[in-house]
């Protein structure tokens, strides 16, 4: 069977919900924190249909998880807030600010609050996760250098808040679960630290079959899966397509982590 499908994540979610794992949003891990859970966090990044099939499929499964919605045209429709909201998921903000104001951080910061409030509007928002542009030449999350995500009503940003030494961090950035040296944006900010590195976990995943089968072996307690809706479609077209432009943008952005390797070595 095709990996990244709806189908092929409906056997994830089985496979979830054959073991003892508990389900968790961001939110509800960072108020209570449980022993032997799967945080399920989703980047609204385009795509909005895909991300609605994905929220109702889990919904089907009583299965609650976090949906981070960009603040742009093709992604901020209100009803599609209101509907994951609705099927008993948490709605977050996808912020890209940075990007926005060109790395003017006062600009950002007005940004963000104008943004933040606006999705406030259609759902509660108690979190907020940075959404990583490989391309610009600053990150979003340098918001947050000499401030503070809290002075905003929010009690948590994921890749700040969830301490990764005991917390699988899995994500299918790149269209793969592997670790391949494909991640501009989508990095832990101490990856030494991290479980993955401490115990090796992931150097045998690269596919969904290979989460499922760590996921039945239940050998890691605390699991934060990062999935990304708009790849996974059962169609073949839309599936075709979305494997092509990938692969496409995977190449850039090994390109730009070779480009700043080499510049940094220059220095």
């Amino acid at each position: 069977m095709r990996d990244f499908t709806l189908s092929k994540y409906r056997e994830l979610l089985e496979a979830i919900r054959s073991t003892d794992y508990v389900t968790s949003t961001v939110h509800d891990y960072l108020v209570s924190p449980q022993d032997h859970c799967i945080i399920l966090r989703h980047d609204v990044d385009r795509a909005v249909d895909c991300n609605l099939a994905m929220a109702r499929l889990e919904a089907s499964y009583d299965i609650r998880s976090t949906y981070y919605f960009r603040h742009v045209k093709d992604v901020f429709i209100p009803d599609a807030i209101q509907e994951i909201a609705g099927l008993g998921h948490e709605v977050g903000f996808h912020y890209e600010v940075m990007d926005k104001a060109k790395g003017d951080v006062q600009k950002a910061l007005e940004i963000f609050r104008e943004e933040l409030d606006d999705l406030r509007r259609y759902a509660e928002v108690t979190t907020a996760c940075m959404h990583g542009n490989p391309f610009a030449s600053w990150s979003n999350r340098d918001l947050w250098k000499d401030h503070d995500f809290r002075d905003f009503g929010l009690i948590g940003e994921p890749y700040f808040s969830i301490d990764y030494s005991k917390v699988l961090y899995l994500t299918d950035t790149g269209r793969t679960w592997a670790d391949r040296n494909i991640r501009v944006k989508d990095v832990l900010e101490t990856p030494e630290d991290c479980l993955n590195a401490n115990a090796g976990i992931c150097k045998d995943i690269r596919t969904t079959d290979d989460v499922i089968a760590l996921i039945k072996k239940e050998e890691v307690n605390r699991i934060c899966i990062l999935a990304h809706p708009n790849r996974w479609c059962d169609g073949m077209a839309r599936w075709t397509r979305e494997l092509v432009m990938q692969n496409l943008k995977n190449v850039g952005k090994a390109g730009i982590i070779k480009y700043r390797g080499m510049r940094s070595k220059g220095q």
